[in-house]
Parts: C-alpha cells; structure tokens; sequence
C-alpha cells in the first residue's frame, strides 16, 4: 500500500468536529484511529485531540499502524505579513515534517466566518486587483518558507472565507507562484459554485493534497437560498462521504490518475455522528475510492 502513487487516509472530522466540538466531543480518538485503521485507511489528518509533541504523535500513529497525513494551519496571511506568519507557524510545520508530512493544510482564517453565525454570503472578499496581488504574494513568500522545510503549502478553498468560489481559486493560482499547491476539495467546490472535475482540470498542475467530500444537492440549494451559517449548512446535511451524494469521483480519480497525481485522498466529510453513524460513513467512503482506485488499476494492467 505505501508504494501505491495514491493512497487513502481520513481526517477525524468524521469522528469528532473541531469547528463544531458538540459533535462526536463524547468519541476518544483511539476510537477514530482503531475504526479508521480496521476499514482500512492508511493515515489520518490531524484534529484537536491529538497530541502536538512530535514525539508523542509519531509514537501514537505507530502504535495503530498508521500515517500521519497532513494537519490544518489557521493562517492568517491576509492581515499579517508572511514575515509574521512564518514565526507563528514554526511549532505546527515543526510537527508535521517530523512526522514525514508532505504537505500543510492551509486555511486562510482571517476574518472568516465558518465557525460564525453569519450566513455565508457576508464572507469576506478580495475586492481589487491590488488586493489578490498583495495577497498572492504574501502566500508565495510563506509557502518558500514551508517548502524549504519539506512541506509544501497545501491551499484549502473552503466556504465561508476568502478564497471559496471557483473565480477565487483561479485568482489565487494566477497571483501565487507554484511553490504554492492547492488543496483541491470536491465538496467546497461544489458548494462554492462550481463543477469539481471542471475545477480540477483547470488547476491539476498545482493539485498537492485531496480532500473528498460529497454533496447533497438539495441541503446546498436550502443552504444559499436560506441564507444559512456554514455550521448550519453542516448540521443540515449539506455535505457526506464519497459515494453518498453527486460528485463524479470516477473522474476525480481518472483526471487525477491520468496527470501522474502521487499523493493522498482524504475522505472529510464534516457531518453530525449521531445522524451519520461514524464507523458506516467512514467505511462507505473508504469503499468508494478503493473501488474506483482498483477499477482504475485492473484497466492499466488490462
């Protein structure tokens, strides 16, 4: 499995919430890890109960004959200079390159408002030309920083924030150097307002990390129209498992494969545990992706 080009892990968020704790707060995570480890992914992202030592985190992992993944960064670009951002990330990026990390999970948290109870049409936006110049520059510089320790930065789109729309990422990618890998998440994509395979054909050159969730179309059309909050879109559905929901993650896969992607496919799908039974999700999404992985595979051999 480890010599696979693409592998699957899984983020804890299937498990236990870090934007939301009332969900799955209750659930150990030697519960998350020995589930995740018997269906039969092969790494997790990290999440707010792991322990931020590296020593500690290599030796838990190994003990469950797992991988550490990657790990969400809150970064806060937008408002700070990279200079600033480089000292706060220093214990972070120090924990995920000794525990063989490839990448960092970018989220640009500066006035966002994902865990907030604003409706997600007030998120904040880059209004000028100037302003996703300046931007991308500052990301750029940051991302030099990460990568001259072995990590690249892993730019996550996500809802609620300043880079969400499709429009938005292909600013981001047009205004960063390539030091800079997106974070391609299917989910978000959608929700943000796009189509992922046309999302992900346009920018797989810079494609570093996969985050796949899917959709229910109907709880995103009630979310936009409704004027929900990001944790009440969440709460109401809006996002499952691979396998779950509408996302063409045959193609995903075929696009991805095709291009020579190496790297993980990490099932987050950021639901309520006691509506969706973690263990069931998570093994739904995991049986998902290994099929098409090996469908994809019997065709190369054939």
């Amino acid at each position: 499995m480890k010599n696979d080009p693409i592998r699957i892990g899984i983020n804890p968020i299937s498990w236990s919430n870090d934007d939301l704790p009332s969900l799955g707060g209750e659930i150990p995570l030697s519960t998350a890890l020995t589930e995740g480890k018997a269906i039969g992914y092969e790494g997790f992202e990290l999440g707010n109960k792991f322990p931020r030592d590296p020593v500690e985190l290599r030796d838990l992992m190994a003990g469950y004959g797992l991988d550490v993944v990657s790990g969400w960064y809150s970064g806060r670009v937008a408002e700070r200079s990279a200079k600033e951002e480089i000292v706060a990330v220093e214990k972070h990026l120090r924990l995920l390159a000794e525990n063989g990390c490839q990448v960092m999970v970018y989220g640009e948290v500066a006035h966002a408002i994902q865990g907030e109870p604003v409706p997600l049409y007030k998120r904040p936006r880059f209004r000028t030309a100037d302003d996703w110049k300046r931007y991308g520059e500052n990301i750029t510089e940051f991302a030099k920083f990460t990568l001259s320790h072995g990590v690249r930065l892993a730019y996550h789109h996500h809802m609620g924030a300043y880079v969400e729309s499709p429009d938005d990422v292909d600013q981001l990618m047009a205004h960063t150097g390539d030091e800079v890998g997106l974070l391609f998440d299917s989910g978000h994509t959608y929700f943000g307002g796009g189509d992922p395979v046309a999302v992900l054909d346009r920018h797989i050159a810079r494609i570093c990390h996969v985050h796949c969730k899917d959709v229910r179309p109907g709880v995103v059309r009630l979310a936009r129209n409704r004027h929900w909050t990001f944790l009440e879109s969440v709460l109401n559905g809006a996002f499952t498992v691979p396998g779950d929901g509408v996302i063409d993650f045959a193609a995903i896969i075929d696009r991805l494969k095709t291009h020579g992607y190496r790297g993980w496919l990490v099932v987050e799908a950021e639901q309520d545990p006691t509506v969706a039974p973690s263990y069931r999700y998570a093994k739904k999404g995991y049986d998902t992706l290994r099929s098409l992985l090996d469908r994809e595979m019997i065709g190369e051999v054939a």
